[in-house]
């Protein structure tokens, strides 16, 4: 790369991608083990003419960035697990009325306050679900400083394409760790800017009408152009509306512009997968130690492999199945109750031969836990 190279945490990760993807605008409240990304942003941003502002509370956060992006600013917030459920209500929201904006959570033990200052894998699925009703989310994660690093200027890229707010979703150990970064030169990573309306004036800008490709144009609000923002299902001007027709091909259309592209957003490294015969499936922290697993067993001699998946939502079933479909064992290495794991058992041809290899309790999973897991399924020949 031709930028220059750091010795950071992966918070510290974050915050560089976020201001290299654009970053004007960031809202948050100081949460363990976040905060070190609101600290550095209330130094680094104002110095490149962008705002930051410490609100209240997490719900005021979410509120303030979804205001910002809609005058036409690249925002974003970063929060923990407490905070990120408050958040709920307003990334329902910015779902609904197409907003785009990053939320970074950066997870700790749970539920409640749980474990501030431990590691967990908790939060996934309320990643997905945490917002009621029907919709759609974009969640990336990542194990390592360098790929934090793209994986948040991906989620600045995706949030302008699909004009949606998407989730980081990384974990304590990989905020807190220190390793090398390599910022590449300005120009070197492709950026998505916002697409702007081509209408100037008047009354012919329809806020929620796609293109033919699918990409909804934005106008800033309080430019050129008056139009209504709601929470409510809404025609193509914006306007509240409950006629049946409408609300339909409004949730098909809010779920369809992401769904339909998972290959677009599917983030992975793979290691030894080809020939695996045991393939460990993992992701954030917990992919570390699965690797070391994998490179260690072969060495051996051992035919074992590792999907690291960085795209979990919408979750990559077709690539899981095509790379699992020749192993005898798969084993999902994370740190909650299995949550990923029911996904790969979904999209996985031999659902019974997928297993869990896990822990909870705020301890990094270590590689001998993974290999006492392995010789467990392996000794019992299941």
């Amino acid at each position: 790369m031709g930028g220059r190279v750091e010795f950071v945490q992966g918070n510290e990760a974050c915050v560089e991608a976020a201001l290299y993807a654009g970053l004007d605008f960031f809202a948050g409240y100081p949460i363990t083990p976040s905060t070190e990304i609101a600290e550095l942003m209330s130094v680094r941003l104002p110095q490149r003419s962008g705002k930051f502002i410490q609100m209240e509370d997490e719900i005021a956060s979410i509120c303030a960035i979804i205001g910002a992006s809609l005058t036409g600013q690249k925002a974003m917030t970063a929060t923990s697990g407490p905070g990120f459920s408050l958040m709920q209500e307003g990334l329902g929201y910015a779902i609904m009325a197409e907003i785009p904006c990053v939320i970074v959570n950066v997870q700790r033990g749970g539920p409640s306050t749980g474990l501030p200052t431990k590691v967990s894998q908790g939060d996934v699925n309320q990643a997905r679900w945490g917002v009621h009703g029907d919709h759609a989310i974009i969640a990336l994660t990542a194990s390592n400083h360098q790929d934090v690093f793209a994986v948040t200027v991906d989620a600045f890229n995706f949030s302008e394409t699909f004009r949606t707010p998407v989730i980081l979703l990384f974990d304590e150990v990989i905020g807190h760790m220190r390793e090398k970064l390599e910022v590449p030169a300005p120009g070197e990573v492709a950026l998505v800017e916002r697409l702007k309306t081509s209408v100037r004036e008047g009354v012919d800008y329809h806020p929620y009408l796609p293109r033919e490709d699918g990409r909804l144009p934005m106008s800033d609000f309080g430019g050129v152009h008056r139009y209504n923002v709601t929470g409510l299902f809404h025609d193509m001007w914006g306007f509240p509306s409950e006629k049946p027709e409408v609300v339909h091909g409004l949730l098909r259309h809010l779920v369809d512009k992401i769904e339909n592209h998972v290959e677009d957003v599917t983030r992975y490294r793979e290691y030894f997968v080809e020939d695996a015969e045991t393939l460990l499936v993992s992701y954030g922290s917990a992919a570390r130690s699965a690797l070391h697993v994998a490179v260690n067993r072969r060495q051996r001699g051992e035919r074992i492999g590792l999907l690291e998946l960085q795209t979990l939502w919408p979750f990559p079933a077709a690539l899981v199945r095509e790379k699992s479909r020749h192993a005898g064992y798969v084993v999902v290495v994370e740190m909650n109750m299995g949550q990923v794991l029911q996904s790969v058992k979904a999209a996985a041809e031999r659902p019974e031969r997928v297993f869990l290899a896990n822990r909870v309790d705020g301890v990094l999973i270590a590689p001998a836990d993974i290999q006492n897991i392995l010789r467990l399924i392996q000794g019992k020949g299941v």
